[in-house]
């Protein structure tokens, strides 16, 4: 596996509790950690944290890192999540130790659960949700014994056993863990270990009715696999005792101990994926890829690059304290990844024509443009300087102010990798609108340098208007126009940006015209792009993947 993590300068405390571990050689020294994610969705950002730190841990400490399809709730699971979980892992650059599948554990799962009816930790239960509700008090009023709870064994077994063999109707009867129903955490006080549902498995189709809880199947996957660190987030630390309960009552040598975290909250997003199915079958977004979506493989498809996310989930480090992180954040770290990474090339979205009326009509001369300034081993380009020329609308200005630097009457400036051009005279269309603006260049200035020093303080980008390539750019920008949408229980969707997609045609440099979909660029002055799948060779489509400023901390300032 590619060595993808640094080490970092001071542990965090996973990171101090492993190489403890290690030092000391418990479980042999060995560090074996998963990344467990149902597949009843697509992962998000919010994974992230934890899949850079389960897969980061094991590499740091010569482990291995399995990735594990927790798929005991049918309801919603299906292929299609698996595949996509699969590729977001491996693009996200982490390359499972092995690939498992909970639902493959159901039998022995079964058989644990025999087990621990047969030593007298588990009984049948009759009572309805409602009832259950009545009996399990409250953190005030200890719980009632249910009825089941004097069950003999031999009873207990038999009606496990046919429950598995579906005599039984869904909801009629649970299977609990016999534990203290006077705990102080509620989570003990005898939960549910396998409840009945007829649901078809997407991989094991009609063969179950029955299915193990979470909290049951959880710490048994990781005694199966051999983990010696289940790293959670911190809202399963309420849940760890009856993880240690189910692995202290089965006997399990070297049981494996889960640690926790907390989570990756990201402002101007939603993590739920309750929401995030919501805002799909609502066509809030047009898809789970939607460039907006907080999602690995939206992210992938607005152009964000790995690194970037990676980078994102070290500076944001492992605590034991909830927080919410700046969207700046990843934003900072897309920007400063992309800068030293992608190659420039020149975009025009809002057209406006220029004519060199002293250039001649059918003459073309090829300049050099710098691919990436950042790199100059990667080179220059070719790009065609012509008569006609589109720059963009906003650097030209008719009445400039004072302090305006960019193209107006009279006024000069420097044409990127080109010459200086100073305007002469404009067209206007019966609306009094100008639709065109008459130049003149100045031959001795190619590059963008004056032989007798004059100065020019404005650069602005251009493409030839012989060859330039009609693109459309999808202006992406944060889905919500708030930092903390649906807090104080306002509806999220009531907070969604109007203006986080916008669809605009211009134009691109024939160069760009050829990439491959999904290949991050600049377009200088402009903003970072990314070819969109959806591209064709008579209409490109570019996804802005983030402007080059933020200028989000400036409308707030406002």
């Amino acid at each position: 596996m590619a060595d993808i993590i640094e080490k970092t300068e001071s542990l965090d405390f996973i990171r101090e509790i492993i190489s403890n571990d290690v030092k000391n050689g418990k479980n042999g020294g060995q560090v074996i950690t998963r990344f467990p994610p149902e597949p009843n969705g697509y992962i998000h950002i919010g994974h992230a944290k934890a899949l850079c730190l389960d897969f980061g841990v094991a590499q740091e400490f010569n482990g291995k890192c399995n990735l594990r399809m927790d798929d005991t709730n049918p309801t919603k699971e299906d292929t299609e999540y698996v595949e996509s979980i699969v590729n977001d892992v491996r693009w996200l650059g982490f390359e499972p130790a092995a690939i498992y599948y909970a639902s493959d554990y159901f039998d022995r799962m079964y058989d644990c659960a025999v087990e621990l009816i047969k030593r007298g930790k588990a009984y049948i239960c009759t009572l309805t949700n409602e009832e259950w509700e009545e009996y399990k008090g409250n953190l005030q009023t200890p719980g009632k014994d249910s009825p089941g709870r004097s069950r003999s064994i031999e009873e207990n077994l038999d009606l496990f056993a046919r429950m598995k063999a579906g005599e039984f109707e869904d909801g009629s009867m649970v299977l609990r863990a016999k534990i203290d129903m006077a705990s102080p955490n509620i989570n003990m006080r005898d939960p549910v270990i396998y409840r009945i549902r007829r649901i078809h498995h997407f991989r094991h189709g009609d063969k179950y009715c029955i299915y193990p809880m979470y909290d049951f199947a959880h710490p048994l996957e990781d005694a199966f696999e051999g983990i010696t660190h289940s790293l959670c987030t911190l809202e399963f630390e309420i849940h760890r005792p009856l993880y240690d309960w189910v692995l202290e009552n089965l006997d399990f040598p070297n049981p494996p101990h889960q640690y926790e975290f907390s989570r990756l909250n990201l402002t101007y997003t939603v993590m739920s994926k309750r929401k995030l199915l919501q805002l799909v079958k609502e066509n809030h977004v047009d898809n789970w890829d939607d460039p907006r979506m907080p999602t690995i493989c939206g992210m992938r498809r607005r152009g964000v690059p790995a690194a970037a996310i990676r980078k994102m989930c070290k500076i944001v480090g492992v605590t034991k304290f909830d927080g919410i992180t700046d969207a700046a954040v990843l934003e900072h770290c897309i920007r400063e990844e992309l800068n030293a990474t992608a190659s420039r090339y020149m975009a025009v979205l809002d057209p406006l024509k220029v004519t060199i009326t002293n250039f001649p009509e059918e003459g073309v001369e090829a300049l050099d443009a710098v691919n990436n300034p950042e790199n100059p081993d990667v080179g220059c380009r070719k790009i065609n300087f012509s008569k006609h020329l589109y720059i963009d609308k906003a650097d030209f200005m008719l009445e400039p102010p004072k302090g305006y630097f960019r193209l107006a009457p009279g006024a000069e400036v420097r044409l990127r990798y080109g010459y200086f051009i100073r305007c002469t005279d404009v067209v206007k269309d019966e609306n009094g609108n100008v639709v065109e603006v008459l130049c003149t260049f100045d031959p001795a200035t190619r590059g963008g340098n004056s032989p007798d020093g004059r100065k020019v303080k404005g650069t602005i980008h251009w493409v030839s208007a012989d060859d330039a390539v009609e693109t459309e750019f999808r202006l992406y920008d944060r889905l919500f126009s708030v930092e903390q949408p649906g807090a104080d229980g306002v509806d999220f969707l009531t907070q969604l940006n109007p203006d986080s997609k916008k669809i605009v045609k211009g134009f691109i440099e024939p160069a760009a015209a050829k990439l491959a979909a999904g290949t991050a660029i600049q377009f200088e002055r402009v903003g970072y792009f990314a070819v969109d799948p959806d591209t064709k060779d008579s209409l490109p489509v570019f996804n802005r993947t983030v402007t080059l400023k933020d200028s989000w901390s400036k409308q707030q300032k406002k």
